[in-house]
């Protein structure tokens, strides 16, 4: 078993916490005063699946948990879940709703994305940056809408609502930035 000390601790590793397997979301290194220093980590538990902020001394010893990140590509969505493929192995996973999350706005058939195993389980999904994504409905813009930046709302093929300019039309495929959910430009 592997321990570092709070101070160490970064985005994104899994510790073992209060007897629970957690991801780091966030930390933070605090000196109030004349007090002593600590951390605040936001943590999210694998088990539950719920965020908690967590108060831990800067020189508290934390477990260390096996993380591993695989490329794994987005097959198919059916009723029993969200459907993934190792490229190398060919060994195929269902994911579920609760798992997948806000990524099911970006995912499309052959998309590679991170999966974040977790002694042995996915924990989470990591996209890439941006996505190439098609537009299936979108009004006309309006002719004489010369105004600076006039944006209009598109559907794309996920689902997914985006602000995108006007001259963009039904059909054609835009990029858009995963972590935002915003327009970039056109692909």
């Amino acid at each position: 078993m592997a321990y570092t000390n709070a101070n160490d601790l970064k985005k994104g590793m899994a510790i073992r916490f209060k007897g629970d397997i957690c991801i780091v979301l966030d930390t933070q290194h605090r000196t109030p005063g004349n007090l002593r220093a600590f951390v605040q980590a936001s943590l999210r538990s694998l088990n539950t699946g719920r965020s908690s902020d967590e108060r831990l001394g800067s020189t508290d010893k934390i477990e260390l948990v096996d993380v591993r990140n695989e490329k794994w590509d987005f097959s198919y969505k059916d009723q029993s879940g969200w459907n993934f493929m190792n490229p190398e192995t060919y060994e195929s996973m269902t994911l579920t709703d609760d798992l997948i999350g806000s990524a099911k706005d970006y995912l499309t058939e052959n998309l590679q994305v991170q999966l974040v195993f977790v002694e042995g389980r996915v924990a989470e999904i990591e996209l890439p940056p941006t996505v190439t994504l098609s537009i299936i409905e979108s009004a006309d813009g309006v002719r004489g809408d010369s105004a600076n930046n006039v944006q209009k709302p598109a559907k794309l093929e996920t689902g997914l609502d985006v602000q995108v300019p006007l001259f963009i039309k039904e059909g054609e495929k835009v990029k858009v930035d995963t972590r935002t959910g915003k327009y970039i430009s056109r692909a």
